[in-house]
């Protein structure tokens, strides 16, 4: 049980990772522990060991019924009990638990709209999988209300920075940008598989600081995360951005 005073649950103190289970083998889970490690360095929180971590999650998978089919296994890590106040407790006892369930590949393109809802490139968290997601919440929610399933969220520049639950690429002149970290965005795992692809096969992707006008002549958009994959955009804003012939195919080499 978490506590009433937990950290977590009363101020969104501590990280997360959603890790794929196919077939109760949890997928590219070092570069997840490695993610949840980079950011308890940075939150001054103790991290937690890879045994201890796959042992819950391994668990979750089993008390969900979810070990023969395709699953999202989120491990949580949150300061712990703290009491009243924004100080933590001299002695922490961080509270560490993982949950799964079925996660089928998301039906079809993604249909982008641009929130109105910012992401905060100044703040450390932002590059951070924190348990603060009241903004990429809002954002989604924006979209959804708009007659969308996904955001596009710009940073207080005006750049574009992620999706509020993926990283975003896109595809012009059969060459690869995706947003530059220092714009607000998160070092996704299956963002550093794509780059470490591209480099590989002499196609590397431009980092960027860009404004939503850099959308405009795209041959395609998509999104990239550890439970989908890469998910194509259908439309931004309602307009068709593809992909091209041409965009698919550089796209579909990588995967």
């Amino acid at each position: 049980m978490i506590g009433p005073d937990d950290r977590g649950f009363t101020l969104g103190d501590g990280l997360f990772e959603t890790v794929l289970a196919e077939a109760g083998a949890l997928r590219w889970l070092d570069a997840h522990l490695e993610r949840m490690t980079a950011g308890c360095a940075v939150l001054g929180l103790p991290a937690p060991g890879r045994g201890a971590a796959e042992r819950l999650m391994t668990a979750a998978l089993a008390e969900a019924g979810v070990t023969k089919v395709r699953a999202a296994v989120r491990l949580t890590l949150s300061a712990g009990p703290g009491g009243r106040g924004l100080e933590r407790p001299a002695v922490l006892s961080p509270t560490l638990v993982a949950t799964a369930a079925a996660a089928p590949l998301s039906a079809g393109p993604a249909r982008l709209i641009t929130a109105t809802v910012r992401r905060n490139d100044r703040s450390p968290a932002s590059r951070l999988k924190t348990l603060s997601y009241l903004d990429n919440i809002l954002a989604r929610a924006e979209a959804v209300a708009a007659g969308g399933d996904e955001a596009l969220m710009l940073n207080t520049r005006g750049q574009v920075a992620c999706a509020a639950a993926a990283n975003v690429f896109w595809v012009t002149e059969a060459q690869l940008f995706t947003p530059a970290l220092d714009c607000g965005v998160l070092a996704g795992t299956a963002r550093a598989r794509l780059l470490e692809a591209a480099a590989t096969m002499g196609r590397p992707v431009q980092e960027v600081r860009v404004g939503p006008e850099a959308l405009a002549g795209a041959e395609g958009i998509f999104l990239t995360s550890s439970l989908a994959g890469a998910r194509w955009a259908e439309t931004l804003d309602g307009r068709p951005v593809g992909p091209g012939g041409q965009a698919a195919a550089l796209v579909e080499s990588l995967s």
